[in-house]
């Protein structure tokens, strides 16, 4: 142990922005890990791009359970560890986030070629979405299945490129908010409330400078929204106080969805569906098992269980609002964010 706790020592006193470490050697690659990497059937090795988030420690030790027969034997089995590369919030993750996936027998790695080698499917979980659009081409190119936390991109723009080069190189993906895959969102969904005639959803709303407003938080409460809504929505407004704001959208058929970013105060998750039948409110957070049983089913059959035009109508009504922002609450048809042929 002590090559370990030398090697561990020096990675930490050396890396002053957590990641860059990463730029041009693995220093954990002469780490004596072999005996733990973890296995998997053919066919069920999991690989992760990125651990600049929380998700891929929560995700590993949900995964990687000796108990864990709810998810057919997929395992996580490797990692390429480097996310984004100036974002601190998550570059300085990098290393506690290395250490603890390698207590799950994870291996790894110093590249996503090397990455794709050895494992069947991926979960793209790089934190900066700027860098999606880029790595998700290398794994297009291996033709693995893919999932791609949130956000997809940093753009509708590169969202509509993700999806472009899916349907090139014919291999599927999708991507969601753990929130979307909630017991009381996908009661709503499934009609507990009938036709839904309108919605109201909520959720923290952190911003990053280098994504629009909404695409780093305010998205859960968005894809909330659109869970209970379905798609269809044509235009938004949006309004702004110091404590909170509030995105209006119009959907095609008159409904009227609201999102409320909740910038203060106590910071929540939740919503409410307005239905034909009933009235219903968004229970507790389902956690990350719901939306890690559909990612192994989808692994499984290859069959997203969010379409491509919804993920792309949640990112329009996104970029929207921030048109929306710069024009002082102007009405912005979502018609108009999209890329033009």
């Amino acid at each position: 142990m002590k090559n370990y706790t030398n090697s561990r020592r020096q990675f930490l006193q050396h890396s002053t922005l957590a990641g860059l470490a990463f730029a041009s050697s693995n220093p954990w690659n002469s780490i004596p890990f072999t005996s733990m990497i973890n296995k998997a059937e053919a066919g069920k090795r999991i690989g992760i791009i990125g651990l600049d988030t929380s998700h891929v420690t929560a995700f590993t030790k949900a995964l990687n359970a000796p108990d864990a027969s709810q998810y057919a034997g997929y395992k996580v089995v490797a990692a390429y560890p480097r996310g984004s590369k100036d974002i601190i919030s998550s570059t300085e993750r990098i290393p506690a986030y290395t250490t603890e996936v390698q207590k799950y027998g994870v291996e790894i790695v110093n590249s996503i070629q090397e990455l794709l080698k050895k494992v069947d499917v991926v979960m793209l979980e790089t934190n900066d979405g700027r860098l999606h659009l880029e790595q998700a081409l290398e794994v297009f190119k291996a033709g693995k299945r893919m999932f791609i936390d949130k956000p997809i991109a940093a753009s509708l723009k590169d969202a509509e490129a993700i999806f472009a080069a899916s349907e090139k190189y014919k291999v599927p993906i999708f991507s969601a908010s753990s929130l979307r895959f909630s017991p009381s969102a996908q009661e709503i969904r499934a009609g507990k409330v009938g036709r839904v005639i309108g919605a109201d959803a909520y959720s923290p709303m952190k911003i990053e400078k280098t994504h629009p407003d909404l695409f780093w938080y305010g998205i859960h409460g968005v894809e909330t929204l659109f869970t209970m809504m379905g798609t269809g929505c044509q235009s938004v407004n949006r309004y702004i106080n110091d404590e909170q704001e509030v995105v209006v959208g119009v959907w095609k058929d008159g409904r009227i969805g609201t999102f409320r970013g909740l910038k203060n105060g106590k910071q929540e998750y939740g919503g409410t569906a307005f239905g034909a039948n009933s009235v219903a409110h968004l229970g507790p957070y389902g956690g990350y098992d719901p939306l890690l049983i559909k990612i192994i089913e989808f692994f499984e059959t290859g069959n997203p269980p969010v379409s491509k035009e919804e993920t792309l109508e949640i990112f329009a009504f996104m970029e929207a609002a921030d048109a929306s922002k710069n024009q002082q609450g102007a009405k912005v048809n979502l018609a108009d964010m999209y890329s033009k042929k």
